[in-house]
């Protein structure tokens, strides 16, 4: 368990003036979770997970990992549990001095009286438990980004941690290898019994792995909750756009050209966007509609994308017909659809859209 609470770091610049990065930060991690925290550039982010392990020592307040409080102890001490910490990060930071090996055996070798041998068997268990058993002794500049992801994964566990920080670990990474890194590292917490913390600003990362997720906006936390609630009724406008950017993306071009009023004129058709949650999200609730209602639905575009599990889906669409045809057709979509957003009056059918 991970517990911050009232947590204030202010930074004193050469100039003199005083920057706040947090600003009474409370948060609960449970034990075994992956949890995530989101935010713009300068939102507190980084800031936020080096108090944790004590990187950073904050101006105020308290951190407790595992029932053990840290702003408390010194320094041996402080080099005592951050060995129950590790900590990925963006830009790999491995040695090139070193082969892979050498790499994940660094931390190890810090030990007083480390026993050679057992330290290689380590190793090799650790390269094979990242899927690099066939690199032990081939240096960095030879790995792609995702190979020196998984190698300073590697390195990260070789103490035997019971959480895993990770700083943008996948900001250098294109997508396909960001996601092989995201499974990884799924897959390690149920092996391991981690508690994984990830910082990032990109929502698609929340999405594929976190259970849940803290906002981070100008130093607070101004959402938290499940992924899942995150992305289907997220509160606060920039949530709104931080999800819209992951789970709209296939609508988004869409619904920026679509051309609507807010009073409608002869044969004009309602454009809508539906939000489809759960087992609901593969129901045939469009048909059905159009065959009780009368109404002709045209769909104009959609998504489907899957948080923790459950599908959650996006559809725009137009609803054409007699002002009552419409307005029933409506209620129906009200009551069988998670969420229902009125856009506006499209002339004739949608043919006022790019």
């Amino acid at each position: 368990m991970i517990r911050l609470h009232n947590i204030h770091k202010t930074y004193v610049l050469d100039s003199g003036r005083q920057v706040q990065a947090l600003k009474g930060i409370d948060l609960e991690i449970r034990d075994g979770e992956i949890f995530g925290v989101i935010g713009l550039s300068g939102a507190g982010k980084s800031t936020l997970i080096r108090i944790i392990n004590m990187l950073e020592r904050p101006t105020e307040g308290s951190v407790e990992v595992n029932g053990t409080e840290l702003t408390s102890l010194n320094d041996a001490q402080l080099r005592a549990e951050r060995r129950r910490i590790g900590m990925i990060f963006q830009q790999f930071n491995l040695l090139s001095s070193q082969t892979v090996s050498g790499n994940v055996a660094f931390p190890l070798l810090l030990e007083r009286h480390a026993d050679k041998s057992k330290v290689r068997e380590r190793v090799l268990e650790l390269l094979k438990l990242v899927g690099l058993e066939d690199k032990a002794d081939v240096y960095p500049s030879e790995l792609s980004g995702g190979q020196k992801q998984r190698v300073g994964i590697a390195r990260a566990l070789a103490t035997d941690p019971k959480i895993l920080l990770c700083d943008e670990a996948t900001s250098a990474l294109d997508p396909k290898t960001t996601a092989s890194i995201l499974r990884l590292l799924t897959s390690l917490r149920k092996k391991l019994g981690l508690t994984i913390v990830i910082i990032t600003h990109q929502m698609e990362v929340i999405k594929e792995c976190c259970d849940r997720v803290a906002v981070l906006d100008g130093g607070l936390i101004s959402e938290l909750g499940s992924t899942l609630e995150i992305f289907s009724t997220p509160k606060q406008d920039l949530t709104k756009r931080l999800v819209s950017a992951a789970v709209r993306r296939d609508v988004q071009d869409l619904l920026e050209h679509l051309k609507v009023h807010e009073k409608p004129e002869e044969g004009d058709a309602l454009a809508l966007e539906l939000l489809f949650l759960g087992e609901k999200a593969n129901d045939p609730v469009i048909v059905e509609v159009a065959e009780r209602s009368r109404a002709r639905i045209s769909i104009l575009g959609g998504a489907i994308n899957h948080i923790q599990g459950q599908p959650l889906g996006n559809l725009v669409v137009e609803l054409a017909g007699a002002p009552e045809v419409i307005e029933n057709a409506l209620k129906m979509l009200q009551e069988k659809v998670f969420r229902v957003t009125v856009l506006g009056y499209a002339a004739k059918g949608g043919q006022n859209h790019d």
